[in-house]
């Protein structure tokens, strides 16, 4: 079976020789081809190169085409990106400065044609040529209620939030939203098969159990809704969820969901059973400071967890710079042994 097939009978319950395993590796690509951060981000030929290279390095399932968070900033209008050899690009000039800004943002008509798109569309086409009959592709996309915070800074979208005027709070989150759906439009067109849906604030670890309710999830429905939840996977930013699971279920559908590694993964294993996938999540910030033998039995504790019953699949978050690379290969290689159906 390929890795598409493999994810796809992990997700249905169907039988496959293994768990579908991931590795996230956004920013090791430029290392791999042996150029600057900001050399390797330049180019969509680039990223694509590294994820199809770090891929054959380390036998993970997934590629991904995203770039940096930042891209989506980028789209909006910003014009600085800060870039670092030692970890993830970030946002270096915010496009909303005060909030009669709010009211001069605008919402790209068809973000396709947007010249920040172009390298990313590149990335895409090179990606669904080469793997996207066989393995996952995964784009990032943020939910509307979080995007605020890459456009002006998590501090003064809090106030706003918060304490703000409602009315100028909604007219972001209604251009937030209408991108949010546009953007995942583009991703799925592009031939993106995983879409990872970035939601901080669907977590009450985040937002109190009041505005999670009243709040996050009137949102989330109105960026899920045009387009639907095919290939949607539930992320909350490694914050953990397990006590809205049910809630989401109920009220969206999703079929999948990246656990925290702060939260009991065999609870959620348990809360979700056989509806929908279990996204084990190691703590890969940990993995700076482990051995490969830790690695190894920290793999094997979860997928004895997470395996039985099928409807589970191996991960990792955002795989720092600083993690050995014997580690990640350990991570790969346990995960595919102890993932392996008898």
């Amino acid at each position: 079976m390929t890795p598409l097939e493999i994810l796809t009978a992990a997700v249905n319950g169907a039988p496959a020789p293994r768990i579908p395993v991931f590795c996230n590796l956004f920013d090791h690509g430029a290392g791999e081809l042996g150029i600057s951060a900001k050399e390797y981000f330049s180019r969509g030929e680039n990223v694509a190169e590294g994820q199809l290279r770090l891929r054959a390095r380390y036998g993970q399932d997934n590629v991904w085409s995203l770039f940096y968070v930042g891209k989506e900033a980028e789209l909006f209008g910003c014009q600085d990106i800060l870039f670092s050899d030692n970890g993830p690009p970030n946002v270096a000039s915010f496009v909303i400065n005060d909030y009669d800004d709010i009211a001069k943002l605008e919402v790209p008509e068809d973000i396709t044609a947007h010249p920040a798109w172009a390298e990313t569309g590149k990335c895409l086409d090179i990606l669904r040529r080469e793997v996207g009959a066989t393995h996952p592709i995964c784009a990032y996309v943020t939910a509307s209620s979080t995007l605020p915070s890459i456009l002006m800074g998590m501090e003064k979208w809090m106030e706003l939030l918060l304490s703000g005027p409602a009315d100028v709070r909604d007219e972001l989150l209604r251009k937030c939203s209408d991108f949010f759906q546009k953007e995942v439009a583009a991703y799925r067109a592009g031939g993106a098969n995983v879409l990872v849906y970035s939601t901080p604030f669907g977590s009450t670890s985040f937002v109190g159990a009041k505005r999670f309710r009243e709040f996050s999830i009137p949102w989330m429905k109105r960026d899920l809704a045009p387009g639907g939840i095919g290939g949607i996977v539930y992320y909350c930013g490694m914050a953990p969820f397990n006590n809205v699971i049910d809630t989401v279920m109920d009220e969206f559908g999703i079929g999948a969901y990246y656990i925290s590694p702060q939260a009991d993964l065999a609870e959620a294993k348990a809360i979700i059973g056989p509806r929908a996938l279990t996204c084990g999540v190691i703590d890969d910030i940990k993995m700076i400071h482990w051995t490969a033998e830790q690695t190894r039995a920290e793999v094997k504790r979860m997928c004895d967890i997470g395996k039985p019953g099928g409807h589970f699949l191996f991960g990792n978050g955002v795989m720092p710079l600083a993690v050995p690379e014997e580690n990640i290969r350990a991570m790969v290689d346990s995960a595919m042994e102890f993932g392996a159906t008898p």
